[in-house]
């Protein structure tokens, strides 16, 4: 049972709570829509990826579950590479790039200052850009934001799995900004 009186009309998880608060709904919606949807050297499913790690890392089973399922949409592999990076990152079939980027988004879990200058190096030293990296921090520090507002207000979060396959359609289909109207 959430931890605020909600309408039973609004969405589950993050985007009802979005849509209960409105006026700080739509900006962080804009947020998760820059971060995981605009143009990018990195793909949308390698950016949800990193969302969904983070998540995991964060036991928040609502990102988790929704986020999982829009990166195995979107990344060639779909689930079962998924599957891999969530289970052992080290051996997963990705590129050096990405699993940097994880191992960075990850340290920025523990705290931003276990971001060290030895995972920024292995980062570059994969290729990654400035750009690519800055993004995997900002990620990670928002779905960090984004686990706890949703675990902190105990969000209704579905039980059955085809839920979270039906909403991550829907934010493939129409964004994050929809999150926060509804619409």
């Amino acid at each position: 049972m959430p931890h605020i009186a909600m309408s039973p009309e609004l969405a589950p998880g993050t985007p009802g709570l979005f849509q209960y608060r409105p006026e700080t709904g739509r900006p962080l919606g804009e947020l998760a829509e820059t971060l995981l949807r605009s143009p990018h050297s990195l793909g949308r499913g390698d950016r949800e990826l990193i969302a969904t790690y983070v998540s995991v890392l964060n036991h928040c089973k609502f990102c988790s579950s929704t986020h999982s399922e829009v990166s195995a949409a979107q990344i060639d592999g779909g689930r079962a590479l998924v599957d891999k990076v969530l289970d052992d990152v080290d051996s997963a079939p990705i590129s050096p790039k990405l699993r940097a980027l994880i191992k960075i988004a990850g340290a920025t879990v523990e705290g931003g200052h276990a971001v060290t200058a030895e995972l920024v190096d292995a980062a570059r030293q994969a290729g990654a850009t400035d750009t690519e990296i800055h993004d995997s921090v900002l990620i990670s520090a928002a779905f960090c934001m984004f686990n706890r507002y949703c675990d902190g207000l105990a969000a209704i979060v579905p039980d059955d799995p085809r839920a979270y396959a039906g909403m991550a359609q829907m934010i493939i289909n129409d964004g994050y900004r929809m999150c926060a109207t509804g619409h």
